[in-house]
């Protein structure tokens, strides 16, 4: 399989590239940061103890003029593109965003807006294929709750297209990947308190390439958000104020 990964230098990606890469996938990084990708890809040689990093090139989610080139960069490196991942994100927590509307206009256009943008740069690439799209939206954006009204509101709009899109053309053949974790334990979240259920990359990354394996439309990770979030949808409004979950 040929791999793109977008934020593959950190985290979940870095986890989903290294799992991916250790199978024998051919993997090209995508990310912001030049040196990161480097690093990454050469970690990722050393570790399968061949050449499986097909290449890097410098892709923003904040610079939507870096998504046409970037692609084109994987595109001819790997010749054909079987998958797509995204796993670059942003998060701050409810009170900052509340205290900062330009922090929360950053943290809502990359989640949704750019987001959106790049995928739809991504599906050309794959739909005569039948290929993958996997992008990691979050269980926050299955309802509205109030530690994570900003954030979540992202993650909903972010989930919603997808579902649209694997309505759209899963009979065309294009598999779309809905990834909706819990709290998981990476860079983005240092400094929070886990709390129960909380996730590790290398477990989320398993849990992803198996969907990516099997087409699965919706993935929930750590599995028991599943049920955790099969209760929450169906909790009155009233409920929902005052256990404030």
């Amino acid at each position: 399989m040929t791999v793109v990964i977008l934020g593959g230098t950190k985290g979940i990606g870095r986890a989903v590239a290294r799992r991916c890469a250790a199978r024998g996938d051919r993997v090209f990084l995508l990310g912001r940061d030049a040196a990161d990708l480097a690093r990454s890809a050469a970690d990722l040689d050393v570790r399968a103890g061949r050449a499986v990093a097909a290449g890097t090139a410098v892709c923003d989610l904040a610079d939507p003029d870096t998504f046409a080139p970037a692609l084109a960069a994987a595109a001819e490196a790997l010749g054909t593109i079987d998958t797509v991942v995204v796993t670059a994100a942003d998060f701050a927590t409810q009170d900052v965003l509340e205290r900062d509307l330009d922090r929360t206009r950053r943290l809502l256009t990359l989640n949704f807006a750019h987001t959106v943008v790049f995928c739809e740069h991504a599906r050309p690439y794959l739909l005569p294929r039948g290929g993958t799209l996997c992008v990691v939206s979050s269980v926050a954006g299955d309802r509205g709750r109030t530690p994570v009204i900003l954030y979540g509101a992202s993650k909903a709009g972010l989930s919603q297209y997808l579902e649209g899109l694997d309505h759209k053309y899963r009979g065309a053949g294009l598999r779309v990947v809905c990834v909706k974790p819990g709290f998981v334990k990476t860079g983005m979240t240092a400094g929070l308190r886990p709390p129960p259920f909380a996730g590790e990359p290398d477990q989320v990354a398993r849990d992803i390439v198996r969907a990516i394996d099997r087409g699965t439309p919706v993935v929930y990770t750590p599995a028991i958000w599943a049920l955790v979030m099969f209760v929450i949808r169906r909790l009155p409004r009233a409920v929902m104020r005052r256990i404030g979950f």
